[in-house]
């Protein structure tokens, strides 16, 4: 694993191409955090529009193989309508939305520390291990506010998880020595 994960660095394209993921995702992080509104307004809405795709899809497929049984329609039907829910009640959605953060966050957290047990000997593995404690911690602060400050604590912990997915990933592409 842990030659693998150095093979995949010492690659140019990987590199260069992970140092721009990085700096994408520290802007969208800033944005989090400089209007955490907005950023939990247009996580809502996307969520919504996924949700609604998924559901037509899910109705055609009904229509197509299993049109006859009612059951059938039971999940394209609740598919369509949370997802129209979270597009036209998008702050309402916020705490459900607060609530698969929570979960996010807490396997956000154990896969970073169990990923960054295994860099530990590459440079930078530090940041790793860092970003998940950080999101582990992320989780506990909402887990404490929920449901409550949703609303602006959506956009604001998704933003830091972002930057600091963004540093740690920049500072594994930075230490790596290529040739």
């Amino acid at each position: 694993m842990n030659e693998f994960a150095v093979d995949i660095f010492m690659d140019r394209r990987v590199r260069r191409s992970s140092i721009i993921l990085a700096v994408l995702l520290m802007i969208i992080g800033m944005v989090g955090i400089l209007l955490p509104q907005l950023l939990t307004f247009v996580l809502s809405v996307f969520i919504g529009l996924l949700l609604l795709l998924a559901g037509i899809l899910a109705g055609y497929l009904t229509w197509l193989s299993y049109s006859r049984s009612g059951l059938a329609w039971l999940k394209p039907f609740f598919l369509v309508v949370l997802g129209l829910l979270l597009i036209f009640r998008p702050i309402a959605g916020a705490a459900t939305l607060g609530l698969l953060l929570i979960v996010y966050f807490l396997l956000d957290g154990f896969f970073s520390v169990s990923f960054s047990l295994a860099l530990r000997p590459i440079r930078g593995w530090g940041w790793t291990m860092f970003n998940g404690i950080l999101s582990l911690l992320l989780a506990a602060i909402f887990l404490v506010g929920w449901p409550f400050t949703a609303a602006w604590l959506v956009g604001l912990l998704v933003g830091i998880s972002l930057i600091m997915d963004g540093v740690a990933l920049l500072m594994l592409a930075l230490s790596a020595d290529v040739p």
